[in-house]
């Protein structure tokens, strides 16, 4: 009997003794954790700048650790494409966030920490209408950037393209449809479909999907190497149809309705008895607009009454595509090859949610929808595999996150090797040895307890 209880005890002690060390090889390691490297993108769009910062695994084999977001800031005031007349004043508006990364990137970490900024559509129109404004706002918030004492590494206006491209990376890799960590550390290709991306701005909107049909138009197509996988990708951007130009040629269309100038015209997608006054100027002062520009001074000022028709409502904002034109054998609209949808889709959209657009959201969902389900030809099989979201799990999805990883490398052409950390692996190897060390000695414990009492019975 005395012997079954010693080893007992020295089963449970020995459970026990490697809890300990395992204890003590965490706190008591003098290098400590890995710690994190850091990256910064600022995401300048047309309605608002916002900035990302994302954090990843330091110890991580060619820097391809899992990356997230560590904090983000929203800019106040609006895109940098409206400081044309006043460029410092672009670079001065970031300010307030430049010093937020101060915070949240260890200052030990600044140094090595990449700073990139991305302006989209609504500096693609400036460039459009004026270059040497849109060069004076780029350089203006350079010269900013490079104040901080991070690695500024160029502020560019992406391409739709890249744009798109970057959402859909950006996507599909963090909802790991690219690669996975496996639980000891390994690398896993989950022979998951990616997952298709459209993106609603302020000034543009963009899809982006894999597919396996012939891409007529070259200037659509895109080919990816991603960890040894090969993916062909169907991409568009349609300039002047983010949300803010759409409701600029929405308010075209409804202008042109009325034969000769009047002080007061109706809008039938703003609710009833709402109503603006506004200045010409306001509507007229975009490249997506300026061919309907009427005779009259664009100091003019006219009032706009809300009827709340919803069908005169659908029938202006169908007036807003043409879906006649196509030299292709199939089209989205305005003349765009795309072949047919296939898959799952995230649909995000960029634009705040501030209370004075409340009275825009009629003509914002019926463009929406006439934009998916005709535009882009989803059906009724077909709609309902789109998802309408802002984050996947705590990292917002934008073309911000692969845009960065684009440009730092991280994600290899090549499919990574095994390697894993070896830090990671001797904590993975101790915990095991102690689930498995602490459970034979429980279980040997109850079996010799039970066998003791079974020969006194």
């Amino acid at each position: 009997m005395a012997r079954r209880v010693a080893v007992i005890l020295l089963l449970l002690a020995l459970g026990c003794l490697l809890g300990i060390l395992l204890l003590c090889l965490g706190s008591g390691d003098t290098r400590g954790p890995p710690g994190f490297k850091y990256g910064i993108v600022l995401d300048a769009g047309s309605s608002h700048t916002a900035m990302f910062i994302y954090k990843w695994p330091a110890d991580k084999e060619n820097d391809t650790g899992v990356v997230s977001e560590h904090s983000m800031c929203d800019v106040e005031g609006p895109g940098i494409s409206s400081y044309s007349s006043t460029p410092p004043a672009a670079g001065t508006s970031l300010v307030p966030c430049l010093n937020q990364a101060l915070r949240d990137v260890p200052k030990e970490k600044h140094a090595g920490t990449p700073l990139y900024l991305g302006a989209t559509a609504g500096m693609r129109l400036l460039n459009i209408t004026n270059v040497q404004a849109s060069d004076a706002v780029l350089s203006a918030v350079a010269a900013m950037l490079k104040l901080y004492p991070f690695d500024f590494r160029g502020a560019k206006i992406l391409s739709g393209e890249e744009e798109g491209v970057f959402g859909w990376v950006t996507a599909n890799y963090l909802l790991e449809n690219f690669i996975k960590r496996g639980w000891l550390g390994e690398w896993i290709q989950p022979q998951k479909k990616t997952l298709g991306a459209m993106d609603f701005g302020g000034a543009s909107t963009q899809i982006t999907f894999e597919t396996r049909d012939t891409i007529e138009d070259p200037r659509n197509e895109v080919m990816l190497k991603l960890y040894g996988q090969v993916y062909k990708v169907y991409t568009h951007s349609f300039l002047c149809y983010g949300r803010d130009q759409v409701l600029k040629r929405l308010l075209s269309k409804v202008l042109q309705q009325a034969a000769s100038y009047q002080a007061t015209i109706t809008h039938p997608c703003w609710p009833t008895g709402y109503h603006k006054s506004l200045s010409l100027s306001s509507v007229y002062d975009s490249p997506c607009t300026e061919k309907e520009r009427p005779s009259l001074a664009l100091n003019t000022t006219i009032t706009v009454v809300g009827t709340g028709n919803g069908s005169l409502c659908a029938l202006h904002v169908s007036k807003l595509f043409d879906f006649t034109t196509c030299s292709f054998s199939r089209c989205s609209f305005d003349g765009i090859f795309q072949p047919e949808v296939s898959g799952n889709f995230i649909l995000l959209q960029k634009a705040p949610k501030l209370e004075k657009r409340l009275p825009d959201y009629c003509a914002v969902s019926t463009f929406v929808y006439l934009l998916t389900t005709k535009g882009y030809n989803f059906n009724n099989r077909s709609f309902p595999n789109i998802a309408f979201q802002k984050k996947a799990g705590e990292t917002s999805i934008g073309w911000a996150l692969g845009y960065m990883l684009n440009l730092t490398n991280m994600i290899p052409a090549e499919k990574p090797s095994s390697h894993k950390s070896m830090l990671y692996n001797y904590w993975v190897i101790l915990i095991l040895l102690f689930v498995v060390t602490t459970l034979t000695s429980l279980v040997t414990a109850i079996c010799l307890l039970w066998h003791s009492k079974s020969l006194t019975i």
